[in-house]
């Protein structure tokens, strides 16, 4: 499903989080959105599925503007994994995933088992249907995490916000879940927005990305024009080696110190000022 964001921009009371923020991505497109705390990646996501309204500029889902589609509406094209799932209820985890279905219900019909298959299949995708039965207060965080991207794939969008979703899993659970959303990318069209803190992880599997710069892009596009070591010390402030590595068909990052020479010991590495 095509998604176009034209012109966002957001702001906390005086504060500007966001500033002239534009891309589109198409069916089939893993995007990966990049910067340091407090860049606005989050604040993009809340904005594209009307969790938070903009100050200036549109979203559009093929076409349709989000800030004229129903909750329900938006829930059914857009499946959303964040980045903490404040979930410390003693539901079980098979109770958890069946709500992404919810929004398929209409207040006349109840889960059937076509509604049961599709739940089983998004656990099993996420390495979780042997935690059905367990309660989410049980779990630990990387099982939690996996537990919401089963029930976001329950819901089965069109398209899948994630915000940070390999932040407490465990090395190989990364990759599996990567490998999982993006072949559910290539496979059944999904476009995928994916904030990430993990340059290399998204070099591997995003197609584009956006890298953010105090609330604004300050690069779009393929991973090898987007990942220089140009970009990445005005952002986040450290020398850099980027390179190509065939054996896995994608770039590495390998950070070498800070941009600048350190004050002392402790100091933090800090991007170059701008105007």
């Amino acid at each position: 499903m095509r998604l176009d964001v034209q012109g966002i921009e957001f702001a906390y009371a005086s504060t500007t989080v966001l500033k002239d923020i534009s891309f589109e991505a198409k069916p089939g497109e893993m995007i990966g959105i990049l910067g340091p705390n407090g860049s606005g990646k989050t604040t993009i996501l809340k904005c594209m599925n009307r969790a938070l309204k903009p100050k200036a500029g549109t979203v559009f889902v093929e076409g349709k503007e989000v800030a004229e589609l129903s909750r329900k509406q938006i829930a059914n094209e857009m499946g959303v994994v964040p980045q903490n799932s404040g979930v410390n209820f003693p539901f079980t985890a098979l109770e958890i995933v069946m709500m992404g279905r919810g929004p398929s219900l209409s207040k006349f019909r109840r889960e059937d088992e076509s509604d049961i298959q599709i739940v089983k299949e998004a656990m099993r995708a996420a390495d979780v249907i042997h935690l059905a039965g367990r309660h989410m207060t049980e779990l630990s965080g990387g099982e939690k995490q996996r537990v919401i991207i089963a029930r976001a794939l329950a819901q089965k969008p069109k398209i899948l916000l994630l915000d940070e979703p390999t932040l407490h899993l465990d090395v190989n659970h990364q990759i599996e879940i990567l490998e999982l959303v993006h072949g559910l990318a290539e496979k059944e069209e999904l476009t995928v927005i994916m904030v990430s803190h993990d340059l290399n992880l998204a070099a591997r599997y995003c197609d584009k990305l956006l890298l953010l710069q105090k609330g604004r892009i300050l690069a779009a596009g393929p991973v090898s024009e987007v990942l220089t070591q140009e970009n990445i010390g005005k952002v986040f402030g450290i020398r850099a080696i980027v390179e190509y590595d065939p054996r896995i068909a994608s770039y590495n990052v390998m950070v070498v110190g800070c941009a600048e020479r350190k004050e002392g010991p402790g100091e933090r590495c800090k991007p170059p000022s701008t105007s």
